[in-house]
């Protein structure tokens, strides 16, 4: 399941964007509302939303809202578990970004996108999708 399925079922698109996306009207994601706003998941849900890119650690501090101590003792262990990668350096700077060949990140961000399309389509109040949330393996 992907968050594919969810635009083709004619979603408007800029609700969505709204309900998904941490802008200062909106508050925090509808992940983050779940699920608490620790570090780690103010981390993951960063990068996920935005995943395009790589992000030096005082971005993903700034953008993510974790203080930059706490978060330089997130990141060493994150790339350990493969979770993050160094994606490059940019001058003194590391660049990081989701390991998105790493199998736990994949269901990870499937399971992200699965909970927001299914709380952003009740809210909306369209019907829930017919496939589960989390597929067997």
């Amino acid at each position: 399941m992907s968050n594919v399925g969810l635009f083709s079922k004619g979603l408007n698109i800029i609700k969505l964007y709204q309900y998904v996306m941490k802008e200062e009207t909106m508050g925090k994601s509808i992940f983050l509302k779940l699920f608490g706003e620790s570090p780690i998941n103010k981390v993951l849900d960063f990068l996920i939303i935005f995943n395009k890119f790589d992000y030096s650690m005082i971005d993903i501090s700034e953008k993510a809202e974790v203080g930059y101590t706490t978060l330089k003792s997130l990141l060493p262990e994150l790339v350990k578990r493969k979770i993050l990668i160094i994606t490059r350096i940019s001058g003194k700077s590391k660049m990081y970004g989701l390991n998105n060949e790493e199998e736990i990140v994949k269901r990870f961000r499937d399971f992200y996108w699965d909970v927001t399309n299914m709380v952003g389509r009740k809210k909306l109040g369209l019907e829930p999708q017919k496939q589960p949330v989390i597929q067997k393996v």
